[in-house]
């Protein structure tokens, strides 16, 4: 008889390495992975016992900064099986994670497990992509979704490539290039034009590191390929000063700027300075644009730094996001690292979560670029 669901405990290990050579022949996770997500605070880790045994677990991840809870695994022993462990964890779990902020949790199955897709089914999960050659034995995963939150969902979004950035300082590249490829079918990213594209856009100088790209300099070089750009910012004038102490660098990123304002009048870039609208980005996803936002890291990895990220989507709660920051911060196992690219795509960030994260430094920078199709050239 089950006694007890409860958090999972250090002194679990050898019970959950137990537990998951048992109910794996693969993608099985390691001593030093289960160590990591026994002290991990952003994550839910939940075992099932009774007055024996540990019989099953759960864990699910919590990507800080958005309102997405991730299945990461979930096991249970042969032996203790057709008891509804997994359903009954998996409910705990959505509980907990919708306690901590999550609105949706999302997860993968095997093609062939049958059992597994109709429990996620029964419990309101839905399909929503495949990935190809994802498990060790080369077989596919079903990806699923669940809004955990009792609401209508109305969501807007449509399918926007994801291309990581491959450098520290390429997030400006690497979403103008996933932009341009939800315009453009024909448009490949690759990492040689997203350091062209850096080379082109970037302010020289920023904070202590690489220089980061300005939205005028990523506008010019979506209008040096043919797209049509226009800049949305609130600020008049150079702009990544507050984080410079230099005057040389000032002087160097101020000349840069004001090239920049010069060419956007030659190639039809227009600038309008306001504040982001949510609704007004909305809108122009929804008409069709690709919506390139500013957006500050805080909230995601407390290092305040300046980023750029793809609008993918709405729905009344949430904007979602294609985020190129990928970064191997799993285990390197088998499997670790496709299972993290899954988290940056089309991340929901909750409407009052994003008004905050769209505002940068000290001065409240906020800016966005707007990207349109090419015009037909007339016959």
């Amino acid at each position: 008889m089950l006694d007890s669901i409860r958090p999972a405990r250090s002194s679990d290990l050898e019970a959950l390495l137990s537990l998951e050579a048992a109910s794996f022949s693969g993608d099985r996770l390691s001593r030093r992975s289960f160590r990591r997500w026994l002290k991990h605070e952003h994550c839910v880790f939940l075992v099932a016992e009774d007055a024996n045994a540990l019989l099953a677990y759960v864990l699910v991840i919590l990507r800080r900064g958005t309102r997405l809870a991730r299945l990461y695994s979930i096991a249970v022993n042969p032996v203790a099986r057709g008891r509804g462990l997994a359903k009954a964890l998996l409910q705990q779990a959505e509980r907990t994670a919708r306690g901590n902020g999550a609105l949706y949790m999302r997860l993968e199955v095997a093609t062939g497990n049958t059992a597994g897709i109709a429990l996620y089914e029964g419990m309101g999960y839905r399909p929503f992509g495949l990935y190809r050659d994802y498990y060790d034995d080369h077989g596919d995963a079903i990806r699923m979704e669940k809004c955990i939150h009792a609401y209508s969902k109305a969501e807007s979004s449509r399918s926007i490539p994801w291309f990581p950035q491959s450098t520290a300082f390429t997030c400006g590249p690497a979403s103008l290039m996933m932009g341009l490829a939800a315009l453009d079918g024909s448009y490949t990213p690759d990492h040689a034009e997203e350091i062209q594209i850096w080379r082109e856009a970037t302010t020289i100088f920023m904070t202590s590191g690489h220089g980061g790209c300005h939205p005028l300099g990523l506008a010019l070089a979506a209008a040096r390929r043919g797209y049509g750009a226009e800049v949305i910012v609130n600020q008049v004038g150079p702009l990544f000063l507050e984080g410079v102490r230099d005057s040389n660098k000032k002087r160097v990123m101020t000349l840069v700027h004001e090239g920049f304002v010069a060419e956007a009048q030659t190639l039809g870039v227009t600038t309008s300075y306001r504040g982001l609208d949510q609704q007004e980005l909305i809108d122009e996803f929804n008409a069709g644009a690709s919506v390139l936002v500013l957006i500050s890291t805080y909230r995601l990895d407390r290092k305040k730094a300046p980023h750029w990220v793809v609008l993918s989507g709405s729905d009344e709660r949430c904007l979602f996001l294609q985020d190129p920051a990928y970064e191997i911060d799993l285990e390197h196992e088998s499997g670790a690292e496709s299972l993290n690219a899954l988290d940056y795509q089309h991340l929901p960030i909750a409407r009052e979560d994003f008004a905050a994260m769209s505002r940068f430094g000290g001065t409240r920078l906020q800016a966005a670029v707007i990207l349109k199709r090419k015009a037909r050239k007339s016959a």
